[in-house]
């Protein structure tokens, strides 16, 4: 199971640190690939940033490229999204999800993704 937590209201050019940790699983955490994706209301689900098994490659969206980072900590069975130089239009519900067989070509498709957190609500006012 994933749990995605750390989301709140903030002011544009704000920062917040979400936190995916992970329960279960958590011997072979390291084994499994974890992103973040985001839905706001009326849009579809758009991929945010992933990171590869074992603290591998990372690879984030060309929206938010430069302002948000994801890293991970095996030992806490935990992965972080920290975000920074919020802007109005991150606004959205923020999910983890992780695989452990995704290879790196579908990194950004959620559909590739087997398990799923609850979500986090990020709102950035301007």
């Amino acid at each position: 199971q994933l749990q995605a937590s750390g989301g709140g209201l903030v002011q544009a050019g704000g920062s917040l640190r979400l936190s995916c940790a992970a329960s279960g699983h958590t011997l072979t955490f390291r084994r499994y690939a974890v992103g973040w994706f985001r839905q706001a209301p009326g849009k579809e689900r758009e991929f945010v940033a992933a990171i590869r098994q074992n603290g591998g490659a990372s690879f984030t969206a060309d929206s938010v490229k430069g302002r948000f980072t994801i890293s991970r900590d095996n030992a806490k069975n935990t992965v972080f999204l920290q975000t920074n130089s919020l802007k109005p239009e991150d606004t959205a519900v923020y999910y983890c999800a992780a695989s452990q067989t995704i290879i790196q070509s579908s990194i950004r498709n959620p559909l590739q993704y087997s398990y799923w957190g609850q979500g986090t609500q990020v709102t950035v006012s301007s």
